[in-house]
């Protein structure tokens, strides 16, 4: 069922409980206490029908209705209207998941929508009907708990980022191909994390205008003070984690670029010792192949060669197979392919 809890509370005492929205809407009227309705992932009808009975207005009803809105304070006449976005980490994939959860506020009447499974306010419940004293000063004391419940829940995932961007720091100087490809996905969560915190700063601000305004009780004022110091410590620290990101993609990029200018150097040197082998290969090929060439043009044993009768016609062919050969040594070596 959608509807998760519902309860009518008088003088901060739970007196009545009902799991149907008529049987609530008629105990309010008859207790003249305080009714806090908790809907999970309602259906259209049930929304329209919290709307009717409470007068809330057409704007917030269809921001409840079509979700997908960022934090958010806005006040139609005597009602509040309030849009979290909670947070998980979680362990299991190392992924953050963002919730969205809707407050109308009135009166004598607090209703809450939620998107997700986060908050836990059936946490929230049982802590303030184990103090009476904050209950009974009415829904803003419900809407102070819920949003000191969120910010709590930013720390764990704080916690799981700063792990995250510790662990991607040492895969980073690993060299692990895949550091690049978590750091794409870390840095979107950060920014995602940041759109649900930076604004929720903006919502305690406005509530804190209306303090003098609307008659807030002082110690409530302490608390939700509270609540505003944490969260402006958690959004520094989600701050901090998008220029460590940054900073860490820089470093990827500089490394793959060391990466590859050593690779590059690397290839080049191979390439010039090849060069230099070739250059000898050639070089003793060359030595070798002018005796070659002068031994196969005697070697032809043609009829009119005059070199053949002469007697000293085997010594100057051996000489000159000779002083070619160092005379191409020679060569070679000053030019140092040799």
């Amino acid at each position: 069922m959608s509807l998760v809890d519902s309860a009518i509370y008088v003088g901060g005492e739970r007196t009545d409980t009902s799991d149907n929205l008529e049987d609530i809407y008629a105990r309010l009227r008859e207790r003249n206490g305080m009714a806090w309705i908790g809907l999970y992932r309602p259906h259209v009808d049930e929304i329209r029908s919290v709307a009717q009975e409470f007068d809330l207005h057409e704007l917030a009803v269809e921001d409840a209705i079509s979700a997908h809105q960022r934090p958010k304070l806005e006040r139609y006449g005597g009602t509040l209207f309030a849009v979290l976005r909670p947070a998980q980490y979680v362990d299991e994939t190392e992924k953050v998941v963002f919730g969205e959860l809707h407050v109308f506020v009135g009166a004598d009447f607090i209703v809450t929508v939620r998107h997700a499974e986060s908050p836990d306010l059936g946490r929230v419940r049982r802590r303030l009907e184990q103090t009476p004293a904050l209950l009974s000063v009415g829904p803003e004391a419900i809407l102070y708990a819920i949003l000191d419940q969120v910010v709590d829940e930013y720390a764990p995932v704080v916690a799981g980022l700063e792990n995250d961007i510790d662990e991607i720091e040492d895969q980073l100087f690993d060299g692990d191909p895949a550091v690049s490809r978590r750091i794409y996905e870390l840095s979107r969560e950060v920014i995602e994390f940041q759109r649900a915190t930076h604004p929720l700063l903006d919502v305690l601000t406005g509530l804190e205008r209306g303090f003098d305004k609307y008659g807030v009780d002082v110690e409530l004022q302490r608390s939700l003070r509270d609540v505003h110091d944490h969260t402006l410590r958690v959004v520094e620290r989600v701050d901090s984690f998008r220029a460590l990101l940054q900073n860490a993609l820089t470093v990827h990029a500089t490394l793959v670029g060391q990466q590859q200018n050593d690779e590059m150097r690397r290839l080049t040197e191979a390439s010039l010792s090849q060069n230099e082998e070739v250059k000898k290969i050639s070089a003793w090929a060359a030595i070798l192949f002018a005796p070659t060439l002068v031994g196969t043009i005697y070697g032809m044993n043609f009829d009119h060669m005059p070199e053949l009768g002469w007697t000293v016609g085997y010594p100057l062919a051996l000489l000159a197979m000779l002083m070619t050969g160092v005379t191409l040594y020679l060569v070679f070596k000053r030019r140092r392919w040799l």
